[in-house]
């Protein structure tokens, strides 16, 4: 049950603010956005070159939580677009709001599995230097989206 005075998720607000974030990350760095909403994987190459170039020492919280938000923006989209996936509202007394956003899908294995693109970009950034696939890598094994290897079995 939602506290009182607790805001209403706006799940058509968040998907669309969203898409047009990366969207404008894309033409930022170069890449048309004709070009990424063909092909979300043609951002990989300039978003990788722009956080690998990025004073991280001179950072400060601001600048964290402009990356994190916009890696978020970046992980969900190419799930979106790449693998069918959707945002949904899940329930969470953790967050002030009690709810969050987070990324649906169904695996390679018929099971439906969520993830929090937020956790994905905090776990990459504890794994520094920031990659890019391996970002987008991780949230594919997470999600289970990959085919399994001998190592799974």
């Amino acid at each position: 049950m939602a506290r009182a005075g607790a805001p209403v998720p706006d799940l058509e607000h968040w998907i669309t603010e969203g898409r047009q974030t990366v969207i404008d990350i894309a033409d930022m760095l170069g890449v048309p956005p004709a070009v990424y909403t063909r092909d979300p994987l043609t951002l990989i190459p300039a978003l990788q070159n722009y956080v690998s170039r990025l004073p991280f020492g001179q950072f400060e919280q601001s600048d964290w939580g402009t990356l994190h938000s916009d890696l978020m923006s970046y992980v969900s989209d190419f799930l979106i677009e790449t693998h069918d996936a959707r945002w949904v509202v899940v329930d969470d007394s953790a967050m002030p709001r009690d709810y969050r956003y987070v990324i649906e899908v169904e695996g390679r294995d018929g099971e439906i599995r969520k993830i929090d693109p937020s956790d994905i970009v905090i776990a990459e950034f504890s794994n520094t230097p920031i990659e890019i696939t391996k970002m987008l890598s991780s949230a594919e094994v997470t999600l289970r989206l990959t085919p399994r290897t001998s190592e799974d079995e």
